[in-house]
């Protein structure tokens, strides 16, 4: 069945159950990360606001375009198959994942910047949350590409259509969680002072 049903019959969750699961226990952990990241910066706000000046905001600009740009070509792809355009569905998926690869280099490049400039794990408590924090993002985020990239293959082999598209929503409801994190994250390291 492409979507199931609440018991109330009001459609449920999109994509599998289980991830869902996952998709919680991940936000979770990332909430209490954020949490103590949020409490540790109100005991050292001068530390924290003098080291995120030290961060290339641009990297994070240009990674969160990315993302939510991705985010979007992953709804038209959940959009195609469910009426029916695998190979647009297929294709939209390719270009998620070519701005995914895009999100990458721009943090490798970043991360190769930061420690150039002596952002280290054990440069200070923000450096630590900073790298941390995104280098566990990073690590999501190549997890997603192998789940959109598994889901990409079956659409341009036609396991997906419009009576079966569970699979792509179950990816794609991963890859915006991971968007989803990456705002929140970029608002805390980058932005919020």
């Amino acid at each position: 069945m492409a979507q199931e049903l609440a018991v109330d019959g009001k459609p449920g969750l999109p994509g599998d159950f289980a991830i869902w699961v996952f998709i919680f226990a991940e936000l979770t952990v990332f909430a209490v990360l954020f949490a103590a990241y949020a409490i540790t910066r109100s005991e050292h706000v001068a530390l924290f606001d003098a080291s995120q000046r030290a961060l290339n905001r641009v990297y994070g600009l240009w990674n969160t375009v990315l993302l939510v740009t991705s985010s979007y070509f992953v709804a038209r792809a959940t959009t195609a198959i469910k009426a029916g355009h695998r190979l647009a569905c297929g294709h939209w998926l390719t270009a998620s994942l070519l701005l995914g690869a895009g999100f990458i280099g721009v943090k490798l490049t970043e991360f190769h910047q930061d420690y150039t400039h002596g952002i280290t794990l054990s440069g200070n408590l923000f450096y630590m949350f900073y790298l941390c924090l995104t280098f566990f993002h990073f690590m999501h985020v190549l997890m997603g590409m192998v789940i959109l990239s598994v889901v990409t293959v079956k659409a341009y082999a036609g396991r997906y259509d419009a009576a079966n598209y569970t699979g792509v929503e179950t990816g794609g409801a991963y890859w915006h969680m991971v968007d989803l994190v990456w705002i929140i994250l970029f608002a805390l390291v980058y932005v919020i002072h």
